[in-house]
Protein backbone atom coordinates (compact mmCIF):
# COMPACT_ATOMS: atom_id res chain seq x y z
CA UNK A 1 0.00 0.00 0.00
CA UNK A 2 1.50 3.31 -0.67
CA UNK A 3 1.38 6.08 2.44
CA UNK A 4 0.96 9.61 0.91
CA UNK A 5 3.03 11.77 3.31
CA UNK A 6 1.68 15.08 2.40
CA UNK A 7 -1.66 16.40 1.58
CA UNK A 8 -3.96 18.99 2.18
CA UNK A 9 -7.53 17.55 2.06
CA UNK A 10 -9.38 20.40 3.73
CA UNK A 11 -8.37 22.52 1.34
CA UNK A 12 -11.61 23.71 -0.73
CA UNK A 13 -10.65 22.35 -3.68
CA UNK A 14 -11.96 19.02 -2.48
CA UNK A 15 -15.55 20.01 -1.19
CA UNK A 16 -17.37 18.68 -3.62
CA UNK A 17 -16.00 15.46 -3.49
CA UNK A 18 -13.49 14.81 -0.57
CA UNK A 19 -15.69 12.48 1.22
CA UNK A 20 -16.12 9.74 -1.67
CA UNK A 21 -12.57 10.87 -2.45
CA UNK A 22 -11.28 9.57 0.31
CA UNK A 23 -13.56 6.83 0.94
CA UNK A 24 -12.35 5.13 -2.71
CA UNK A 25 -8.41 5.56 -1.90
CA UNK A 26 -8.18 2.41 -0.38
CA UNK A 27 -9.61 0.38 -3.03
CA UNK A 28 -6.64 2.04 -5.47
CA UNK A 29 -3.98 1.49 -2.96
CA UNK A 30 -3.48 3.95 -1.00
CA UNK A 31 -3.30 2.81 2.33
CA UNK A 32 -2.36 5.97 4.67
CA UNK A 33 -2.88 9.61 4.44
CA UNK A 34 -0.98 12.03 6.45
CA UNK A 35 -2.72 15.30 5.86
CA UNK A 36 -0.80 18.54 7.27
CA UNK A 37 -1.69 21.82 8.26
CA UNK A 38 -0.78 24.78 7.59
CA UNK A 39 -2.20 27.26 9.72
CA UNK A 40 -4.06 27.11 13.49
CA UNK A 41 -7.20 26.55 11.15
CA UNK A 42 -6.35 24.04 9.25
CA UNK A 43 -4.19 22.40 11.56
CA UNK A 44 -7.84 22.04 13.49
CA UNK A 45 -9.48 20.87 10.21
CA UNK A 46 -6.26 18.39 9.49
CA UNK A 47 -6.94 16.97 12.87
CA UNK A 48 -10.66 16.61 12.29
CA UNK A 49 -9.81 14.47 9.08
CA UNK A 50 -7.69 12.38 11.12
CA UNK A 51 -10.69 11.43 13.59
CA UNK A 52 -12.68 10.61 11.26
CA UNK A 53 -11.22 8.07 8.93
CA UNK A 54 -8.83 5.46 10.54
CA UNK A 55 -6.14 5.79 7.96
CA UNK A 56 -5.93 9.71 7.69
CA UNK A 57 -3.10 11.03 10.43
CA UNK A 58 -2.50 14.79 10.74
CA UNK A 59 0.44 16.81 11.50
CA UNK A 60 -0.07 19.97 13.53
CA UNK A 61 1.89 23.61 12.36
CA UNK A 62 2.15 27.04 10.75
CA UNK A 63 3.48 27.68 6.99
CA UNK A 64 5.56 30.07 6.53
CA UNK A 65 3.40 32.22 4.36
CA UNK A 66 1.07 32.25 7.57
CA UNK A 67 3.41 32.80 9.92
CA UNK A 68 2.32 35.95 10.80
CA UNK A 69 -0.44 34.82 12.43
CA UNK A 70 1.06 33.19 15.50
CA UNK A 71 1.49 34.44 18.39
CA UNK A 72 2.69 32.98 22.37
CA UNK A 73 -0.96 31.87 22.85
CA UNK A 74 -1.40 30.09 19.44
CA UNK A 75 2.27 28.12 19.75
CA UNK A 76 0.45 27.44 23.19
CA UNK A 77 -2.68 25.88 21.28
CA UNK A 78 -0.21 23.71 18.69
CA UNK A 79 1.31 22.48 21.63
CA UNK A 80 -1.85 21.03 22.86
CA UNK A 81 -2.80 19.67 19.77
CA UNK A 82 0.41 17.73 19.56
CA UNK A 83 -0.62 15.30 22.17
CA UNK A 84 -3.88 14.52 20.66
CA UNK A 85 -4.64 11.33 19.21
CA UNK A 86 -2.76 10.62 15.38
CA UNK A 87 -0.75 13.90 15.44
CA UNK A 88 2.12 12.51 14.22
CA UNK A 89 4.34 15.29 13.47
CA UNK A 90 4.98 19.43 13.37
CA UNK A 91 4.59 20.96 9.84
CA UNK A 92 4.48 22.42 7.70
CA UNK A 93 7.03 24.69 9.03
CA UNK A 94 9.72 26.54 7.47
CA UNK A 95 10.73 29.14 5.27
CA UNK A 96 9.25 30.66 2.10
CA UNK A 97 11.14 33.49 0.65
CA UNK A 98 9.01 33.46 -2.81
CA UNK A 99 6.57 35.74 -1.51
CA UNK A 100 7.99 39.19 0.64
CA UNK A 101 5.41 38.82 3.25
CA UNK A 102 5.31 37.89 5.74
CA UNK A 103 9.13 39.66 6.44
CA UNK A 104 11.24 36.88 6.38
CA UNK A 105 12.76 37.99 10.29
CA UNK A 106 8.77 36.84 11.09
CA UNK A 107 9.40 33.77 9.56
CA UNK A 108 12.65 32.79 10.56
CA UNK A 109 11.53 33.42 14.42
CA UNK A 110 8.30 31.20 13.99
CA UNK A 111 10.46 28.63 12.04
CA UNK A 112 12.86 28.39 14.96
CA UNK A 113 10.20 28.46 17.69
CA UNK A 114 8.03 25.54 15.93
CA UNK A 115 11.13 23.45 15.74
CA UNK A 116 11.43 24.04 19.66
CA UNK A 117 8.35 22.97 20.22
CA UNK A 118 9.09 19.42 17.96
CA UNK A 119 11.86 18.77 20.54
CA UNK A 120 9.78 19.80 23.27
CA UNK A 121 6.70 17.18 22.22
CA UNK A 122 9.16 14.39 20.59
CA UNK A 123 7.38 14.55 17.06
CA UNK A 124 9.47 14.94 13.84
CA UNK A 125 9.05 18.06 11.09
CA UNK A 126 7.88 18.48 7.95
CA UNK A 127 9.74 21.04 6.42
CA UNK A 128 8.94 23.79 3.97
CA UNK A 129 11.64 25.96 2.36
CA UNK A 130 11.45 27.43 -0.73
CA UNK A 131 13.98 29.75 -2.21
CA UNK A 132 15.53 29.50 1.24
CA UNK A 133 18.08 26.39 0.91
CA UNK A 134 20.88 28.41 3.12
CA UNK A 135 18.75 29.76 5.72
CA UNK A 136 16.70 27.12 5.89
CA UNK A 137 19.68 24.54 6.67
CA UNK A 138 21.59 26.94 8.76
CA UNK A 139 18.31 27.40 11.51
CA UNK A 140 17.78 23.48 11.46
CA UNK A 141 21.40 22.79 11.98
CA UNK A 142 21.33 25.54 14.65
CA UNK A 143 17.89 25.06 16.21
CA UNK A 144 16.84 21.73 15.85
CA UNK A 145 18.44 18.00 17.49
CA UNK A 146 17.14 15.92 15.07
CA UNK A 147 16.12 13.07 17.62
CA UNK A 148 12.54 12.79 15.87
CA UNK A 149 14.00 13.20 12.62
CA UNK A 150 12.01 14.93 9.84
CA UNK A 151 11.30 15.14 6.08
CA UNK A 152 12.22 17.84 3.71
CA UNK A 153 9.03 18.45 1.71
CA UNK A 154 8.67 18.97 -1.90
CA UNK A 155 11.99 18.91 -1.99
CA UNK A 156 13.63 21.45 -4.90
CA UNK A 157 17.55 21.82 -4.06
CA UNK A 158 20.56 20.03 -5.20
CA UNK A 159 21.59 16.30 -4.46
CA UNK A 160 24.27 17.66 -2.23
CA UNK A 161 22.02 19.86 -0.28
CA UNK A 162 19.74 16.65 0.36
CA UNK A 163 22.80 14.93 1.70
CA UNK A 164 22.78 17.23 3.84
CA UNK A 165 19.54 16.58 5.22
CA UNK A 166 20.24 13.13 5.07
CA UNK A 167 23.12 13.51 7.49
CA UNK A 168 21.26 15.07 10.26
CA UNK A 169 18.48 11.60 9.56
CA UNK A 170 15.81 13.71 7.43
CA UNK A 171 14.07 11.88 4.99
CA UNK A 172 13.24 13.55 1.81
CA UNK A 173 9.80 14.15 0.09
CA UNK A 174 9.29 13.23 -3.64
CA UNK A 175 6.42 14.42 -5.62
CA UNK A 176 4.83 15.46 -9.09
CA UNK A 177 7.91 17.68 -9.71
CA UNK A 178 10.26 14.43 -10.43
CA UNK A 179 7.73 13.96 -13.86
CA UNK A 180 7.94 17.16 -15.13
CA UNK A 181 10.41 17.85 -17.91
CA UNK A 182 12.37 20.73 -16.11
CA UNK A 183 12.36 18.47 -12.93
CA UNK A 184 16.00 17.78 -13.59
CA UNK A 185 17.50 18.51 -10.25
CA UNK A 186 15.12 16.43 -8.21
CA UNK A 187 15.39 13.80 -10.86
CA UNK A 188 19.25 14.06 -9.84
CA UNK A 189 18.79 13.96 -6.22
CA UNK A 190 16.28 10.92 -6.54
CA UNK A 191 18.78 8.77 -8.37
CA UNK A 192 21.85 9.45 -6.12
CA UNK A 193 20.22 9.40 -2.86
CA UNK A 194 19.31 5.76 -1.18
CA UNK A 195 15.65 4.95 -1.45
CA UNK A 196 15.63 4.33 2.20
CA UNK A 197 15.04 7.67 2.76
CA UNK A 198 12.66 8.73 0.34
CA UNK A 199 9.05 9.77 0.99
CA UNK A 200 6.31 9.52 -1.77
CA UNK A 201 4.56 12.92 -1.44
CA UNK A 202 1.69 14.96 -4.21
CA UNK A 203 0.95 18.29 -1.84
CA UNK A 204 -2.85 17.30 -2.92
CA UNK A 205 -4.46 19.69 -4.10
CA UNK A 206 -1.18 21.36 -5.61
CA UNK A 207 1.30 20.13 -8.18
CA UNK A 208 0.17 17.59 -10.09
CA UNK A 209 2.43 15.16 -11.73
CA UNK A 210 2.80 15.21 -15.19
CA UNK A 211 0.87 14.32 -17.49
CA UNK A 212 -1.99 16.18 -15.11
CA UNK A 213 0.28 19.50 -14.27
CA UNK A 214 -2.17 21.98 -13.94
CA UNK A 215 -5.02 19.97 -13.00
CA UNK A 216 -6.15 19.67 -9.36
CA UNK A 217 -3.89 16.87 -7.59
CA UNK A 218 -5.19 14.02 -5.63
CA UNK A 219 -3.38 10.84 -3.94
CA UNK A 220 -4.22 8.81 -7.02
CA UNK A 221 -1.58 10.30 -9.10
CA UNK A 222 0.73 8.90 -6.34
CA UNK A 223 1.17 6.37 -8.60
CA UNK A 224 2.80 8.16 -11.41
CA UNK A 225 5.07 9.64 -8.93
CA UNK A 226 6.55 6.03 -7.66
CA UNK A 227 6.48 4.75 -11.49
CA UNK A 228 9.13 7.41 -11.97
CA UNK A 229 11.12 6.85 -9.25
CA UNK A 230 11.01 3.42 -10.19
CA UNK A 231 12.53 4.34 -13.71
CA UNK A 232 15.19 6.84 -12.67
CA UNK A 233 16.57 4.21 -9.96
CA UNK A 234 16.34 1.47 -12.04
CA UNK A 235 14.05 -0.51 -9.14
CA UNK A 236 10.60 -2.74 -9.10
CA UNK A 237 7.31 -0.29 -8.58
CA UNK A 238 6.36 -2.61 -6.49
CA UNK A 239 9.83 -2.41 -4.17
CA UNK A 240 9.69 1.63 -4.54
CA UNK A 241 5.91 1.69 -3.07
CA UNK A 242 6.91 -1.22 -0.26
CA UNK A 243 10.19 0.69 0.90
CA UNK A 244 8.83 4.32 1.08
CA UNK A 245 5.90 3.15 3.01
CA UNK A 246 8.07 1.26 5.50
CA UNK A 247 10.27 4.91 5.01
CA UNK A 248 6.74 6.68 5.81
CA UNK A 249 5.61 4.53 8.88
CA UNK A 250 9.45 4.78 10.55
CA UNK A 251 9.40 8.40 10.87
CA UNK A 252 6.03 8.94 11.98
CA UNK A 253 5.43 6.29 14.72
CA UNK A 254 3.18 4.39 12.75
CA UNK A 255 3.11 0.29 13.64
Amino acid sequence: MIFESHAHYDNPAFDEDRDSLLEGLKGKGIGYVLNVGASLETTASAIALAQRYPFVYAAAGVHPSESGELTKEGLRWLKEQCGKKKVVAVGEIGLDYYWKEPDRQVQKEWFGKQLQLAQEVGLPVILHSREAAKDTLDIVKERYQATAGGVVHCFSYTKEIAWEYLDMGFYIGVGGVVTFQNGRKLKETVEDIPIERILLETDSPYLAPAPHRGKRNSSLNLTLIAKEIARIKGMDYDEVVEITMQNAKRLFGIA
